[in-house]
C-alpha cells in the first residue's frame, strides 16, 4: 500500500532511501537542512569497498557485499533517468603494507574475494611492500553520483525542499506523526531520519537515542595528467584515489572534533607527505583544494537501519561512518523493506535500533 513518507536528510543515504521509496509507489518528501549532497556524501572518496575488509566485523562486510551485488543495476537505473555520468568504474586497489598479510589473504579467500600479489606493472607504487592487489575494487565519483541520483529521483516524483532544517518531531501518544521546521509543520504516515552526523542531535531527547556522532575527515585534491595513477592505493591509514580526468584525492583523517569542520595545516602536511611518498611528483605540486567533511560515526562502523523500538512510524537509516556511498543501495532497500513489512534481503538484526539497556 502506498504511504506518505518524510525523509529527513538529503545525503547519499537520504536520497537513495527516498528514491527507493518513490519507486515503490510512496509519496515522498525529502527535507534537507542545506542543499542535498553537500556534506559527507560530497566530501568522501567514493571507494566501493571496506578499505581493509578483514579488519571489520561481519555486519559491516555483509551490508557492503550485499550493496555491491546491487550496484551495477542500481547505477544503470540511475543513468537511465539522469544525464550526469557518475563515473562508476573498476580501477582496483593496491594495498601496501596490509599487515598480517597471510591472514588477510586467507580472509579474502574464505570470503570469495579476488586478490593477487602485486603485478609487475604496479611494483613502483608498492615500493618495498609485498602488497596485495585487489583487481575488482570499484569506485564512483560521489559528487557526480549525487547529481545523477537527484536527476533520477526528481523524474520519479520525489519532492525535495532545501533549506528546511527539521528542529523537532511531532509526537502524539507515542506516535511520530510529522516534523517541524522553523517555518511550518510537515505530516506524513512515516518519518525516516537520514541526517548523517546530525541524526544523533535530532533524537538525543527521545527514548533510546542511537550512538551516532560526527567524525571529521580531511582530504586533499591534486591535478595530474590522466592515467598518472592507474589504481586506488591504500597504505593505512591513508589512500589515493584517481579520477578519470587525472584528479587525485588524498585522504583522509579520522578526527573526533564534534561539529568542527576546520581544516588544519597539520593534516594538510601529513596528507601531502603521504601523497608524495606514493607519487613523488605530487611532492612538487600544490593541492588544488583542501576540505573536510563530517562522517556519521557509529560503534564498530555499524549503521542503524531500523524502526524505533517504542515510537511508532519513526525509522532511521544513519550511522554509516565512512561507507555511506558504498552501503547506499542495500541500506535503502533494507529500510524500504522494513517500512513496507516485506521480507528483507539481508538479516536486519545487526542494524536494529539499539535496545533499552534496562
Amino acid at each position: 500500500m502506498s504511504k506518505s513518507v518524510i525523509v529527513v536528510g538529503g545525503g547519499i543515504i537520504g536520497l537513495s532511501t527516498a528514491w527507493e521509496l518513490v519507486r515503490r509507489g510512496d509519496r515522498v518528501t525529502l527535507l534537507e537542512r542545506s542543499e542535498p549532497g553537500q556534506e559527507s556524501s560530497w566530501a568522501g572518496a567514493g571507494i566501493l569497498s571496506a578499505l581493509l575488509p578483514w579488519q571489520y566485523g561481519d555486519p559491516v562486510n555483509r551490508l557492503i557485499d550485499h550493496s555491491l551485488e546491487l550496484y551495477d543495476d542500481w547505477i544503470a537505473q540511475i543513468r537511465s533517468l539522469g544525464h550526469t555520468d557518475p563515473e562508476y568504474r573498476t580501477t582496483g586497489m593496491l594495498v601496501r603494507h596490509p599487515g598480517q598479510a597471510s591472514l588477510a589473504r586467507q580472509w579474502l579467500e574464505d570470503h570469495g574475494h579476488v586478490w593477487q600479489d602485486t603485478p609487475q606493472a604496479l611494483q613502483a607504487l608498492a615500493g618495498e611492500s609485498p602488497g596485495l592487489w585487489l583487481p575488482d575494487i570499484r569506485q564512483v565519483r560521489n559528487p557526480r553520483l549525487m547529481q545523477a541520483l537527484l536527476e533520477a529521483a526528481g523524474k520519479c516524483g520525489l519532492i525535495i525542499h532545501s533549506r528546511q532544517e527539521v528542529v523537532d518531531l511531532i509526537l502524539t501518544d507515542r506516535q511520530v506523526t510529522g516534523v517541524r521546521t522553523p517555518t511550518q509543520s510537515w505530516h506524513a504516515d512515516q518519518i525516516v531520519l537520514t541526517s548523517g552526523a546530525w541524526t544523533g542531535q535530532m533524537v538525543d531527547h527521545l527514548p533510546l537515542p542511537p550512538p551516532i556522532r560526527p567524525m571529521r575527515g580531511q582530504m586533499l585534491l591534486f591535478q595530474t595528467p590522466p592515467g598518472t595513477l592507474p589504481c586506488i592505493v591504500h597504505d593505512a591509514p591513508h589512500y589515493l584515489v584517481p579520477r578519470a580526468d587525472g584528479l587525485v584525492l588524498a585522504g583522509s583523517t579520522v578526527e573526533d572534533r564534534g561539529f568542527d569542520k576546520t581544516i588544519t595545516e597539520s593534516a594538510r602536511e601529513s596528507l601531502h607527505a603521504f601523497a608524495a611518498g606514493i607519487l613523488p611528483e605530487l611532492g612538487r605540486t600544490s593541492p588544488l583544494r583542501h576540505w573536510s567533511g563530517l562522517r556519521p560515526g557509529s560503534p564498530d562502523n555499524i549503521p542503524c537501519i531500523s524502526r524505533h523500538p517504542t515510537l511508532d512510524h519513526l525509522y532511521i537509516n544513519a550511522g554509516h561512518f565512512r561507507y555511506g556511498v558504498t552501503m547506499a543501495p542495500a541500506s535503502a532497500k533494507l529500510l524500504a523493506d522494513l517500512l513496507h513489512g516485506h521480507p528483507p534481503g539481508i538479516d536486519p538484526n545487526p542494524y536494529r535500533w539499539p535496545a533499552d539497556p534496562g
